[in-house]
């Protein structure tokens, strides 16, 4: 299949985990990483919408803050995590950058650009549910690494 994802054995991973999905060399010499940041196992479980929503929009923001390499941060449609392209932002150095991020979302009192202005949903969100999501992510910070089951 032409999608990465669509040749990963799903039911082999163990979520949650952070792993390189795909690795572009751009024209001018830039190298695109992308990242496939999985909150929930595949067909078990998933993340409610108004979390998801939150979660991307949090994350869009927040991690800029940390990095001008953040090109996009976007959903699965399955509900079970997100992509995240970088310019040549290699694990070593994505995987900090993530829980940082990840930490700032904890202490945030308003998810941006929750509005009708900035949003095409703007009454979709739950900071709530986005920060649970994000805590239990970050509790199994040192099985990032692990995507498939020893």
């Amino acid at each position: 299949m032409n999608v990465e994802s669509f040749n990963l054995d799903h039911r082999t991973v163990v979520a949650p985990y952070v792993r390189v999905a795909d690795r572009k060399e751009l024209p001018g010499g830039d190298v695109l990483v992308k990242y496939d940041v999985r909150f929930t196992q595949p067909n078990v479980a998933h993340l409610e919408m108004p979390a998801v929503h939150s979660i991307e929009h949090l994350t869009a923001e927040l991690m800029r803050n940390h990095t001008d390499r953040l090109v996009d941060f976007s959903p699965m449609g399955c509900q079970t995590g997100f992509y995240a392209l970088v310019l040549g932002v290699e694990t070593e150095d994505f995987l900090p950058l993530l829980e940082q991020t990840f930490r700032d979302i904890l202490s945030a009192t308003s998810v941006p650009a929750a509005n009708e202005v900035q949003c095409g949903w703007g009454a979709h969100h739950s900071l709530e549910g986005a920060q649970e999501a994000v805590r239990d992510f970050l509790s199994h910070r040192a099985e990032w690494e692990d995507v498939t089951a020893s």
